[in-house]
């Protein structure tokens, strides 16, 4: 299973940089395949069924504050659900602050390039694709955090 956990963390993230937006199908692939993992007794992490709900609803409730918030998008709420499900509330939380301080180089990066046009090139990779919308008629993707979130994993799974 840890095969299908790491094919479905790296589909995540090409999705996320690549389109800054992750879909519903792979969201639901990923708890599917969680809690086909659980019940099989399979679950690559040694995560019971207490623990994998554990780390679904706390990751769910915490990041949905975000989501009405307007900082993150709905995308990000549902793999780190998702994600809850694979790893539980204790690997989710070091998670979490990986990805978290990502998403801050990633931010803090973008607007220091774009006050400071050195390398253009950059500027507009990190400002992600362009979607209608805005007064100007192009606006900037958010920062794809679920993409962070499923590298984390990545560091995570490698450290433990």
């Amino acid at each position: 299973m840890i095969g299908a956990w790491l094919l479905w963390l790296f589909t995540v993230t090409a999705y996320d940089f690549g389109r800054r937006r992750v879909p519903n199908w792979l969201m639901l692939l990923g708890a599917g395949v969680a809690l086909l993992a659980l019940v099989s007794g399979l679950q690559p992490f040694g995560l019971g069924w207490a623990d994998a709900f554990t780390g679904c609803a706390v990751a769910f409730s915490c990041m949905l504050v975000f989501y009405v918030g307007g900082w993150m998008g709905a995308g990000d709420v549902k793999f780190a659900a998702a994600l809850g499900l694979w790893v539980g509330l204790k690997a989710l939380l070091a998670i979490w602050l990986m990805a978290s301080l990502m998403a801050a180089l990633h931010a803090i990066t973008l607007l220091v390039l774009r006050r400071w046009p050195l390398l253009p090139r950059l500027a507009l990779a990190l400002s992600g694709p362009a979607r209608a919308g805005s007064a100007q008629g192009l606006k900037a993707k958010p920062i794809p955090y679920a993409a962070y979130l499923a590298i984390s994993s990545l560091g995570w799974a490698a450290w433990v």
